[in-house]
């Protein structure tokens, strides 16, 4: 029988303290996560120090979420030096 690490009521989440333990083991706070909108803020801070720290594993997060849902990715843009372009008048 698969542990209960997560219960949800309509708006409402609440994650078993073990649960809370093992995502602050990797920089995820869930201790205080009461809705989903609290979840999505946790992640927000550990989603921008991967993008820093390692942006090829949170591509692959990326394109591994997305394939999930059977969405797809944005196209990507890249970043062009602005000594490429003259300014305009």
């Amino acid at each position: 029988m698969e542990a209960i690490t997560m219960l949800r009521s309509g708006n409402s989440l609440r994650f078993t303290a073990k649960k809370v333990e093992e995502h602050q083991g990797f920089g995820v706070d869930l201790g205080g996560v009461k809705s989903p909108d609290d979840f999505v803020n946790a992640l927000v801070p550990w989603i921008e120090a991967l993008g820093e720290v390692r942006p090829d594993l949170l591509d692959k997060l990326a394109q591994d979420l997305a394939k999930a849902k059977g969405a797809k990715l944005p196209p990507r843009l890249s970043v062009v030096p602005s000594s490429d372009y003259p300014e305009k008048s």
